[in-house]
């Protein structure tokens, strides 16, 4: 059997074509804050708003679009973490086929519901992506119904290519495009349809370094949560990627905060990974560059604890520990004179258990709403003039 080498130029073109009606054409923003936070004019792709919320729509549709009527009758089968799982799930819905999604047993919950409610049958196998990706095929193969791979597949690879075809005309003074990487399919489809059209752009590809080699084995960038790219997307990367840097939980963290707070966009790890490599400063090169945000399904859960982490890195929350007489009044005399100094106690705890403390005493640990990192040495600096002992928690 020949070796693959990925689709051409002409095959994203078709699965254009095929995908119109079902994939919307995404916008793409100039991003100011990023501009001047980088030095660099910033675009940036909103895959986000995808239909399913990320780009994964463009390659299920275009792989189901070429199936007979009696393959989709025979159904479809996909592993998944999330969002590919919803993509075949919605595509097969779309176009007439069942669906069998097997994802990990700790997937997001917000994705599983999703492809649930698209009419998926979801099956929870293994701990990692890589037990439900064997898991799946088997069942295929018993099942007669048709795998689709979520990155090792010309035909999926040929749909996310269409995004690169968006660029062209989009983005036509960037000069390096950013892509996620985890499997690899997104950065091979775009990269091929980039550098056919225009041999010159730089292509840098971003990996979560938790899954890398020596990384803690967990990341916030679930979408991304692949041990390394497949046998054909490395081969089309190895000569359509220029580069390829990695980010750090922490730093997709501040990403994603920033992306919503300045943006005003929602973005997934996965998706807010280009973001982190820029004010990481990893990108290299210098001019207008085009940040592809690949989702935005984050679980809800994950993004409170995400945004409260962030916010209090920025200096926008401040948790202190004080006390105070165990006295009636003592508390709302303290909680008087914050209000009095403009901050906003968000939360109060008493601690009398458990910690060693005059009998007369009680410990008080408050959340308080700051503006900056300046503010919280006022707010410390403050309360030790009213006579409080102050220990800063984070």
């Amino acid at each position: 059997m020949a070796t693959r080498t990925g689709p051409t130029l002409a095959d994203i073109e078709a699965a254009r074509a095929r995908i119109s009606g079902h994939a919307r054409e995404t916008p793409i923003y100039r991003s100011e804050t990023f501009s001047r936070l980088s030095g660099r004019p910033v675009s940036l792709k909103a895959e986000n708003l995808q239909r399913t919320g990320a780009f994964k729509i463009r390659g299920a549709v275009n792989k189901l679009s070429t199936l007979t009527d009696e393959e989709r009758a025979r159904g479809v089968v996909a592993a998944s973490a999330g969002n590919h799982g919803q993509a075949v799930a919605w595509a097969a819905r779309e176009l007439g086929a069942r669906a069998t999604i097997f994802v990990p047993e700790d997937a997001p919950m917000t994705k599983v519901d999703a492809a649930r409610n698209y009419g998926a049958d979801v099956r929870f196998v293994g701990s990692y992506f890589e037990e439900s990706l064997d898991a799946a095929r088997e069942y295929a193969v018993g099942a007669g119904a048709t795998f689709v791979h979520a990155f090792e597949d010309e035909t999926v690879i040929a749909g996310q290519g269409t995004i690169g075809l968006e660029l062209v005309e989009q983005a036509p003074d960037a000069g390096t495009v950013v892509i996620p990487i985890g499997g690899g399919g997104l950065c091979a489809g775009i990269a091929t349809a980039l550098k056919t059209l225009r041999p010159n752009v730089r292509v840098v590809g971003v990996q979560a370094a938790g899954t890398l080699p020596g990384g803690a084995g967990f990341t916030i960038a679930d979408g991304i949560a692949v041990k390394a790219p497949g046998e054909l997307t490395t081969r089309v990367l190895e000569t359509v990627c220029d580069d390829m840097v990695a980010v750090t939980d922490e730093e997709i963290s501040e990403a994603i905060v920033l992306l919503l707070e300045r943006a005003k966009l929602v973005v997934e790890g996965a998706g807010a990974v280009g973001v982190a490599a820029l004010l990481a400063g990893r990108l290299g090169g210098s001019g207008p560059v085009a940040i592809v945000l690949s989702g935005g399904n984050i679980d809800p859960t994950l993004l409170i604890t995400v945004m409260r982490h962030g916010l209090t890195q920025a200096g926008r929350y401040l948790v202190l520990r004080t006390r105070v007489r165990d006295r009636p009044g003592e508390l709302a005399k303290l909680l008087g004179l914050l209000g009095g100094g403009r901050v906003n106690v968000m939360s109060v705890e008493h601690h009398r258990e458990g910690v060693d403390i005059p009998i007369n005493e009680t410990e008080v640990e408050l959340t308080l709403l700051t503006r900056d990192p300046g503010h919280c040495d006022e707010v410390v600096a403050t309360m030790e003039g009213w006579g409080y002992g102050v220990e800063r928690v984070r």
